[in-house]
């Protein structure tokens, strides 16, 4: 008997290794990067605001509470954790610089140095400082380094006192960039435009900075800023008139474009701007057309897809992560999760393309560093922000396990359509089904309103689809391109060759600010099979015949009065059905059903008892005031189809 068996395994092996690997898990992020925490001191609150790794592989760790530690073996299970300085105000970044360390505050960038050698700062020295009001938002980021030594500082706006939803800049400087002289002897304001510029970065010797969506930004994203631009918030325009301006541009220039409306009701109380359904308006290109020093994102972050709350901006180093060297990793607070983006040339301007990442970390993402082992420290808060995570600090590293991930690793323009290049090679029949890819395109308003809908959505058919020879890379001609759109490629056919696993994350957003010229595919190189057309052929067929065999059954069968009635009840969706929408809406990305996040959740909002037809409305037009104490506004969603929004209320209300 056992002979028999060892034969039939012998001949049975070649037909298993043939079976279809569909029914195999595809790894998920975690597989890949692993988030291990760091074990800080009892009592130690890591409310991160700045990391810098220092020569000799130390952390340097900043918090939001004023205190600057210094971790020694901070990849080891037990790294010492020694205070090196205390009694600073907020610092939100932090940068090592010949054997001192430099921190900004509110209000001045600060050089912190221990010259006694016992191992504690004795040197607080103001470099250069600038004016604040005093207003809570005042938030001032930074510095990062410049390759010549030099300094770049950002500052948050303020907000209004009666008009508290409309950023100010009341002390010059406010909304800018300021480039401070390597020894702090003058300061240039650089650009402005900024709303809340937490995250600065320095690529290939090049400025850029991670945007927060709110009033004149649609959603987030990350902007190249060079001397003299201006990248969209108004408010700091009111010092372009000062003679060390950069740029002359005013906002009134700005106002003659787009109405800031102010506008005031009936009793004279000012009204806030709210998102109107199917008004006429602006996106920022269209505005780019009259003011020339408007300067648009090079990467948008779709809000509530690609984060909430942008962040720390870090470029990938040679030999750290795998196939994703000379890359950028964008950090989000809110969504407390790190995007991954790719950029690239056309016409002189960058644009590219942007991924998810890597989630669930314990709080919101501040702040990265990389270690000299190749791993990333990852600083967290979430005090008066508020994010996604059980803890509202920490401080972890991100660990890759030298397993390559199925991913896209880049997604380039083409002057027909795109070409994708993968870490993995793909399976050559499921990539060169057109049923496997689809893409969308849409873009944001520019307006005074907090955070915009996704607008002027327009699908984009694929064409047609050639794969290399090696399964590398694809090439996609797509209809309907449109410059300056943000344009969703997914690809939830396409499998990889070997375990014909999908992809880890099968959605980029491109940003394609120029469409490039070259060769175009001709229609004879290219794959033009579509699964998913034959299939519905077939089905149509299909219900033809039904419908023709239904004609000949004689009599009609009557409906009982109680399966009548059973059909009109309106269903209540169950999880599993709603879940879908909540992630296509990006609802997930702020709400969940048991716990408050970065919103209430969903049982809270439930015990309000509104009506169904109530929250559909506030899903079109949110009123903040009906939940104070979160810091984070929720955006209109008037994109939503009305069928949709009343399903998910009714899923809402069901967990009262």
């Amino acid at each position: 008997m056992k002979n028999i068996i060892k034969k039939a395994a012998i001949y049975l092996l070649p037909l298993i290794a043939q079976l279809p690997a569909q029914a195999q898990e595809t790894p998920k992020e975690e597989d890949y990067f692993r988030i291990m925490k760091m074990s800080a001191p009892e009592g130690t609150l890591l409310e991160v605001g700045g990391l810098t790794v220092l020569p000799n592989g130390d952390l340097g760790v900043a918090t939001r509470r004023g205190d600057v530690f210094i971790v020694e073996n901070p990849t080891s299970r037990r790294p010492f954790f020694r205070k090196f300085a205390s009694g600073l105000h907020e610092i939100l970044g932090l940068a090592y610089k010949n054997g001192s360390l430099y921190c900004a505050q509110r209000g001045e960038l600060t050089r912190l140095e221990d010259t006694n050698m016992d191992g504690r700062a004795d040197v607080y020295e103001t470099v250069y400082a600038w004016p604040i009001s005093g207003h809570y938002h005042e938030y001032s980021f930074g510095p990062k380094l410049a390759p010549d030594g030099s300094f770049f500082v950002s500052g948050n706006v303020a907000f209004g006192n009666e008009e508290w939803w409309r950023g100010e800049s009341r002390v010059p400087w406010r909304g800018w960039m300021m480039h401070i002289s390597a020894d702090g002897s003058t300061m240039e304001p650089w650009a402005t435009g900024m709303r809340s510029p937490c995250g600065l970065g320095m690529i290939n010797g090049e400025l850029f900075y991670s945007e927060n969506q709110g009033d004149w930004m649609g959603s987030g994203g990350v902007w190249q800023v060079k001397k003299g631009d201006f990248v969209g918030h108004p408010a700091g325009l009111r010092w372009t008139t000062l003679p060390n301006s950069p740029l002359k541009l005013t906002e009134e220039q700005v106002y003659a474009q787009v109405d800031q409306r102010r506008t005031r009701n009936a009793e004279g109380r000012a009204v806030k701007p709210e998102n109107v359904v199917d008004e006429k308006f602006k996106t920022m290109y269209e505005v780019k057309k009259a003011i020339p020093q408007l300067k648009t994102p090079a990467v948008w972050l779709p809000h509530g897809v690609l984060g909430i709350s942008n962040s720390e901006i870090l470029p990938i180093p040679e030999g750290t992560f795998g196939p994703f060297a000379g890359q950028v990793l964008v950090g989000d607070q809110g969504q407390s999760k790190i995007m991954r983006v790719v950029m690239e040339k056309v016409n002189g301007e960058y644009q590219g393309v942007a991924f998810d990442f890597r989630g669930g970390f314990q709080s919101g993402v501040l702040r990265m560093a990389w270690g000299n082992d190749g791993s990333l420290f990852v600083g967290e808060t979430n005090r008066g922000w508020g994010s996604a995570g059980d803890a509202n600090e920490g401080l972890q590293r991100l660990v890759w396990n030298n397993r390559i991930p199925f991913e896209m690793q880049t997604v380039k323009a083409m002057p027909d359509g795109f070409e994708i290049e993968f870490t993995l090679p793909v399976d050559k029949k499921s990539a060169e089904d057109l049923a496997s890819y689809s893409v969308e395109s849409f873009i944001y308003k520019y307006h005074p309103v907090y955070g915009s809908p996704t607008v002027n959505t327009e699908k984009c058919n694929v064409k047609g689809v050639k794969v290399s020879d090696d399964g590398m890379k694809v090439r996609i001609i797509v209809d309907n391109l449109r410059q300056y759109y943000i344009h969703n490629i997914t690809l939830e056919g396409v499998r990889a060759r070997d375990q014909f696993y999908s992809l880890v994350h099968p959605s980029g957003y491109y940003t394609l600010n120029n469409i490039p010229e070259g060769p175009k595919l001709a229609m004879s190189e290219v794959s033009t099979r579509n699964s998913a057309a034959e299939t519905k052929a077939a089905e149509e067929a299909a219900a033809k015949a039904a419908a023709a065999k239904a004609k000949t059954t004689a009599g009609k069968t009557t409906a009982k009065p109680a399966e009548t009635a059973a059909k009109a009840a309106p269903k209540v969706a169950t999880f599993e059905e709603v879940k879908p929408l909540l992630a296509k809406y990006t609802c997930s990305a702020c709400h969940n059903a048991e716990k408050k996040q970065v919103g209430p959740a969903f049982k809270d909002i439930a015990k309000k008892r509104y009506t169904n037809e109530m929250m559909v409305k506030l899903i079109y037009n949110p009123n903040p005031e009906n939940w104070p104490g979160y810091a984070t506004e929720m955006p209109p969603m008037p994109q939503v189809p009305k069928s949709d929004a009343l399903k998910i209320a009714g899923w809402i209300n069901s967990l009262k």
